[in-house]
């Protein structure tokens, strides 16, 4: 062990590769030093039977900064991050102004960020119809991929692309070896929800077969270009035969799916809630069943927020017109350990999906364990702790959120940024985040 430790945290429950167990961990220059048994003799932050996680790794957030940060900031975003033990994110291309669809747009978006970052951030590329020859710019100059929509995203800056555009889009981005993430639905199954309160109108319009046939087609795509895609907030069990059989076949496909889909319903939602409305939608109890088993069976490889949040305005009571996206942030941790706990699952698998994966999606090897050679990001987690959801103590920008009044198991109570404290017990420091960029 070095003469250079600057910090070590010891825990009976440290979440390793290997399992939980009674550890010391040592942190020199930011970075894990070694993982040593309890009793090591090393002054150490002694957190009890807390449990030391790795920082979760939440590759699916809308920051919307610059342009709507009214509805969201880095400021604010991160912070909610940290408070939720999330240590790293990666941004979405859309919702800011201008979206990330040129390396100029990436500029403006990391200025927006610098300075401003609880925790670390990082930044996907959009796929837009014009913007092929942008691709490889923005790839080289750091973003991690390319996000493309297959049906209307809900904002005119950043159009959808149809299946002769798709293919440029991704013969271009397997041209150089990229990944493309693809928000998959087929826009010939969608309708227009009818107008009122109901969630059955709203749920109906984005049926199962819009998944379905948009995956198919993209992975038919992957498959004809040898390119890799990536499935983003799978809400249809429906959809698991078609990407099982893919990933059999050699195509290279990974899926995400989110809090959200594994702990809500349909048949929980109350008229008028348009804080559950997002797209696609949240399905009913048995179809979420399926998808707890694929994550099990690794069918669906992570689980990610889909953080998309808005002003409270616009989450009227009308299914028709309400914006679509759900607030995550702050809650996704302890939302899908209350589940998982439930369901008899342990904070392995949990962080396996919302951290080790994660961080392999988005190629971030320094992130995702604790393990020697990491970067020292830790969740200390109380995980038989229970606390009821309050909207009004939640960090990102509006206090709006489908967890409202729900009892959830598990408390974040600090955080940890390459060895730094970044969180505990309410209370931030000044932000630590760092802009982070591909390195593969």
């Amino acid at each position: 062990m070095s003469d250079d430790v600057e910090l070590a945290l010891r825990s009976t429950r440290v979440v390793t590769p290997e399992g939980v167990r009674p550890a010391t961990v040592t942190v020199v220059n930011g970075t894990i030093e070694a993982v040593l048994p309890y009793e090591a003799g090393v002054p150490a932050v002694d957190l009890g039977d807390d449990a030391l996680l790795p920082g979760l790794v939440d590759t699916h957030v809308h920051v919307n900064d610059p342009g709507r940060a009214e509805w969201e900031g880095f400021w604010t975003a991160t912070r909610a991050a940290a408070a939720g033990g999330i240590t790293t994110l990666v941004d979405m291309p859309l919702n800011s102004l201008p979206p990330t669809t040129t390396v100029d747009h990436l500029r403006v978006k990391g200025e927006a960020a610098r300075g401003r970052a609880h925790v670390d951030v990082g930044f996907w590329g959009g796929a837009l119809p014009g913007n092929v020859k942008d691709l490889r710019p923005l790839h080289e100059a750091g973003v991690f991929g390319f996000k493309a929509f297959l049906s209307p995203s809900g904002v005119d800056e950043f159009p959808h692309l149809d299946n002769a555009q798709l293919a440029r889009s991704l013969g271009e981005i397997a041209g150089f070896g990229g990944l493309l993430i693809v928000h998959a639905e087929d826009p010939a199954h969608l309708t227009d929800a009818p107008a009122g309160p109901a969630y059955a109108g709203f749920l109906a319009s984005r049926p199962h077969a819009a998944e379905t046939d948009a995956i198919a087609q993209l992975l038919h795509l992957a498959r004809r270009l040898n390119a890799r895609v990536h499935v983003l907030h799978l809400s249809s069990a429906a959809a698991l035969p078609l990407i099982a059989a893919a990933r059999a076949d050699g195509v290279r496909v990974t899926v995400e799916t989110c809090p959200h889909y594994l702990t809500l319903s349909a048949e929980e939602v109350p008229d008028g809630a348009s804080e559950f409305k997002c797209c696609p939608p949240i399905r009913e109890a048995a179809n979420r069943d399926l998808l707890w088993q694929a994550l099990v069976d690794g069918t669906i490889d992570c689980v990610v927020t889909d953080h998309s949040p808005s002003t409270a305005d616009l989450k009227t009571p009308d299914f028709a017109t309400a914006w679509g996206g759900i607030s995550g942030l702050q809650l996704s941790l302890p939302a899908i350990w209350t589940e998982a706990r439930a369901r008899g699952y342990q904070l392995t698998d949990v962080v396996r999906w919302m951290s080790a994966k994660t961080a392999a999606l988005a190629g971030l090897d320094r992130k995702g364990a604790i393990a020697p050679g990491r970067d020292a990001d830790f969740a200390v987690l109380a995980p038989e702790d229970t606390f009821t959801v309050d909207p009004a103590r939640l960090h990102h920008r509006n206090p709006v959120t489908a967890y409202a009044g729900k009892t959830l198991h598990g408390v974040a109570k600090s955080t940890w940024l390459r060895g730094q404290q970044v969180y505990s017990e309410g209370e931030f420091t000044e932000p630590k985040g760092r802009l982070l960029t591909r390195t593969g």
